[in-house]
């Protein structure tokens, strides 16, 4: 299915539900955030359109704040969120006045809403009337509490050159109890890796309680987003979450490639989804290893460690880089495959599923493995699906969604995708869906080169029109990833909002530790292994 056949067949229901009450609305220009379909209402009607899509079994896949005060349009902040059901996306939109900028939640009714909303209060000063949480998420005392970073008043240097205030008065929620206990650990770990606390409550070695503290790691990607030429947010946006460069590099160019009405060269999208999937095996590899060595199994570390190091360096040869930063650009990318590399890549393919299967076997069927990942950090389906997770954390819980096969974009829609899904939803079920994603994505690699066209590699990017309005929608290795874009007058950047899949899927860490061990937490963790960079932006 191509993404201008979408079905929507299920939207006549939820726009046309009179006990609802519409007031307002009217289904905009089909082809301004295509492939998805745009219903604009009126604020009034905000939380009650979630009910009626949650009561309907849409997904929420995402919500963003728009300050329009730089476009002619003073005093205005548009408010979008982002539906999915059935392959098909809706995007709703509203206004609010900036002097008074106040909507309904969604959190109530879609929890894993609940810091994406947090997160557009702390940066456009949007209130939202009956959220659970008034704490604030991103801000972290970096700048005034009366002063919104997404506002044209608001300078991209910063208000300030004093340094930040430690955050130390951050309200966590305490269980109360005897025999209970608190265990706070981070933001700095013993390992190299990017800073994030996790407050324990628990009850001798059972956790009873875990809350996140994450956004240490705030980079305003948004604001730095703004004024820039296409090419330069493309860098910027590889720069999100540095282990996913080449699919949140991909969304936010499709995005302005759909506002402009670029046509991509076919032999560009293949070359772009061969990157995608050598980005989804090399993160895959490091992980199977990193969670078997959190349960003492340091074999399974060394090998696909090496196995991923080479891997990488095969891409530091044919596309310029170990991770494939810059590698895409608006209208293609940049580095064609000669075909020396192809034979090369052949000759990889083949070489690294012969190594992994009996590799994977061991995995698999190890007694000391099982008793450490099977019945550990299960997550459950009714949880998975209420947080809107996707991508492995969902896919081991029974959510099967893959964008690739569900909401096809070129080339997935010319190839035929295997989606693995497990329902145990623990430890070993995420092992198993990263090991079935390495097999299928070495068989997809292998039809990309049986098909690749010949052709250019890059397209001419024209500026869009003065406020033009994209949404891309890739499949990362991680789940699902959204961005969208808006063009200013000047066909520069006026706003870009990437929403990585680690948004839903940090929540559900939180959920699944419930009831393991505090010993458990690391294995959980990794198993999960959410972007702190993609989430704090």
């Amino acid at each position: 299915m191509s993404e201008t056949q979408n079905r929507f067949e299920w939207l006549s229901e939820y726009l046309v539900r009179p006990a609802y009450g519409w007031a307002g609305e009217r289904d905009a220009d089909p082809d301004v955030l295509a492939p998805a379909r745009r219903f604009l209402l009126d604020p009034e009607a905000w939380g009650m359109a979630a009910r009626l899509a949650a009561s309907m079994g849409l997904r929420h896949a995402g919500l963003w704040a728009d300050p329009l005060d730089a476009e002619g349009e003073a005093g205005v902040l548009r408010v979008q969120a982002c539906l999915e059901l059935e392959g098909d996306y809706l995007v709703l939109e509203t206004q609010v006045p900036l002097d008074r900028p106040t909507i309904d939640s969604h959190t109530p009714t879609y929890p894993g809403l609940d810091r994406l909303e947090r997160h557009a209060q702390d940066l456009t000063g949007l209130s939202f009337t009956g959220h659970p949480d008034g704490r604030r998420w991103t801000r972290h005392q970096a700048w005034p509490e009366d002063r919104f970073p997404l506002r044209s008043d608001f300078p991209l240097s910063g208000e300030t050159k004093a340094r930040t205030p430690a955050d130390a008065d951050y309200p966590f929620v305490r269980v109360q109890g005897a025999g209970v206990y608190e265990i706070p650990v981070g933001p700095v770990h013993a390992g190299i890796i990017e800073p994030g606390h996790f407050r324990f409550q628990a009850m001798g070695e059972e956790v009873l309680r875990l809350e996140q503290r994450l956004g240490y790691t705030h980079k305003g990607i948004e604001k730095l987003a703004v004024g820039r030429d296409a090419s330069g947010l493309a860098r910027l946006a590889g720069r999100v979450s540095g282990d996913s460069t080449v699919s949140h590099a991909w969304a936010a160019c499709q995005a302005m490639e759909r506002a402009a009405g670029c046509e991509v060269p076919p032999r560009a999208l293949f070359l772009r989804a061969l990157m995608a999937e050598r980005e989804r095996i090399a993160n895959h590899l490091g992980d199977i290893g990193a969670i078997c060595n959190d349960v003492g199994f340091a074999f399974a570390l060394a090998q696909c460690g090496r196995l991923r190091e080479q891997w990488q360096r095969r891409s530091q040869a044919l596309f310029g880089h170990r991770f494939m930063m810059d590698a895409v650009i608006p209208g293609g990318v940049v580095q064609d495959l000669t075909p020396e590399g192809f034979q090369q890549l052949r000759l990889d393919h083949a070489a690294l599923h012969k190594v992994i299967e009996p590799l994977f076997d061991v995995i698999q069927d190890h007694p000391s493995l099982d008793d450490r990942l099977m019945r550990t950090g299960i997550l459950s389906a009714e949880d998975a699906r209420a947080l809107g997770c996707t991508g492995y954390v969902g896919k081991a819980s029974g959510q099967s969604f893959d964008v690739r096969r569900d909401s096809p974009y070129a080339p997935y829609d010319q190839l035929r995708v295997e989606v693995p899904a497990e329902t145990a939803g623990d430890v070993s079920a995420r092992v198993a869906v990263r090991i079935a994603e390495v097999r299928a994505s070495l068989w997809m690699l292998d039809r990309l080169l049986d098909a690749l066209p010949e052709g250019e590699i890059a397209a001419p990017f024209s500026p869009p029109p003065p406020g033009a309005m994209g949404l891309g929608i890739i499949d990362g290795w991680r789940g699902e990833i959204l961005a969208f874009v808006r063009f200013s007058t000047d066909s520069r950047i006026a706003r870009y909002f990437p929403r990585d899949p680690s948004w839903f899927t940090w929540p559900a860490l939180e959920r699944l530790i419930l009831g393991n061990i505090v010993p458990d937490f690391p294995v959980c963790n990794k198993s999960v292994n959410g972007s702190y960079s993609g989430e704090d932006l």
